[in-house]
């Protein structure tokens, strides 16, 4: 019996899931599957990884609603080629349908596996799920990617249509008479077999935000002190627990400075595809030899919240003790670590890459480089925010600071590690060098 593979990577939903659908419909019993790949878990630095519990406690819960409608969910710890040629071996696969990442470690591993299953006789389909609009579906008039958000959102917002945002209907199709069981199917492997220890850490829930928190967002999300300043939904929307589809909808109906953020999360998707080298080097060939200082003893400061600006302690704290870390936090840490201390921005991109529960390539890379002046859409790298100023104008009653650095204002805490304007003037001087040398 021919069967088809739905391989869950970043969708960990069963309902409005775009992939699955057209699975479902494809005329073959589909078996749902997923693999925790070694090739990115390896190299994490901890075995104690909230975000890998939190896709672990994701994952069982997909393959119990998938044994309740009568069918097999099949899951892996291993490297994809591997498992994937362990597969066609053990059954006939007639395709295995799967949602797109665009991030450059996914975009080579896919066409490896399109090719191993090429050769078995099978096929790898894949279908846009996670953003609106990808690739090449928003570009200049003159063909080229967009580099400025004001143009690419004009543009996103002339090409939506309904259809657009449209729930497919993936739940309604999800019974037995379009899943199979397979029989003598492999165990899914458990956190402990696969070396890792359980750590949680508190996540709202997978639904949409309540109403009144949307309508208020946009007087709301720079306020850090507030319980409710944000959706929370980054994470869901990282591992695909929420349609993005949903979120677009409510935002587009009572917001639209959120629907302007969920902009922004296709627009960083889309420079990553087109750019994948941005990953890893500044986007600016002017800004890739920045002398930065690098010190050790600095950044270490700056992990553990202990620079003397108390708004940068506040959401380094944060970070480290829950895995998140409002806007107007990363902002304010983001630019003192590349402009105050000259440390190049890749050691804050790594830094948080390791503490994010939401934490995403392409949004994590387009700040930082938007943040160190050296990305396709930039500040400019004359900028150089004050985090006091930040303090007087996002927590003026240091609301958010006293519930993350309770020691402030006492002799305890330590005095700032740099004056702004010394900071400033140094930052300046040594990003206009840089630059100008390349001119």
């Amino acid at each position: 019996m021919k069967i088809v593979l739905f391989w869950h990577r970043r969708d960990l939903r069963q309902h409005d899931n775009a992939g699955l659908a057209a699975a479902l419909q494809s005329g073959y019993p589909v078996v749902p599957l997923f693999i925790y790949d070694r090739e990115i878990l390896d190299l994490l630095p901890s075995r104690r990884d909230a975000r890998v519990t939190f896709i672990y406690d994701e994952v069982e819960r997909l393959a119990r609603q998938t044994e309740q409608a009568g069918g097999t969910f099949l899951a892996f710890y291993g490297k994809p080629l591997e498992v994937f040629a362990q597969l066609v071996q053990q059954y006939e696969v007639a395709a295995v349908y799967t949602n797109e990442d665009y991030e450059p470690y996914a975009t080579v591993r896919d066409a490896a596996v399109a090719g191993l299953l090429h050769q078995a006789g099978a096929e790898l389909r894949a279908y846009k799920d996670q953003v609106i609009f990808a690739k090449n579906e928003i570009l200049s008039k003159s063909g080229t990617p967009p580099k400025v958000f004001g143009a690419y959102s004009k543009a996103w917002l002339a090409a939506l249509r309904d259809e657009h945002l449209a729930p497919y209907p993936s739940r309604e199709l999800f019974t037995a008479a379009n899943l199979t069981q397979l029989p003598k199917a492999a165990p899914r492997p458990t956190l402990e077999q696969m070396n890792f220890e359980r750590l949680e850490q508190e996540v709202p829930a997978a639904e949409l935000p309540a109403e009144e928190l949307v309508r208020n967002y946009h007087n709301t999300r720079d306020k850090p002190g507030l319980v409710n300043s944000s959706t929370r939904r980054s994470v869901h929307l990282r591992f695909g627990t929420l349609s993005v589809r949903e979120l677009m909808r409510q935002a587009r109906a009572l917001n639209p400075k959120l629907l302007n953020e969920l902009i922004w999360r296709d627009f960083f998707m889309m420079l990553l595809w087109h750019f994948p080298y941005t990953a890893t080097e500044s986007y600016d060939p002017r800004l890739r030899q920045v002398p930065y200082r690098n010190n050790e003893d600095e950044f270490k400061a700056w992990c553990e919240g202990r620079t003397g600006y108390p708004l940068v302690d506040a959401g380094m704290r944060e970070l480290n003790q829950t895995g998140y870390m409002p806007n107007r936090a990363r902002i304010a840490a983001a630019g003192f670590l590349v402009k105050h201390l000259l440390i190049d921005w890749r050691w804050g991109d790594r830094y948080f890459a390791d503490k994010l529960l939401d934490y995403d390539m392409a949004q994590n890379v387009g700040n930082w480089q938007w943040m160190a002046g050296t990305g396709a859409v930039a500040a400019p790298w004359f900028r150089v925010y004050s985090p006091q100023s930040q303090q007087e104008q996002y927590d003026p009653t240091f609301a958010y600071v006293w519930q993350w650095v309770p020691e402030f204002g006492t002799c305890e805490y330590p005095k700032p590690m740099v004056e702004h304007k010394f900071a400033r003037e140094r930052a300046i001087a040594t990003f206009r060098a840089a630059y100008q040398a390349k001119e």
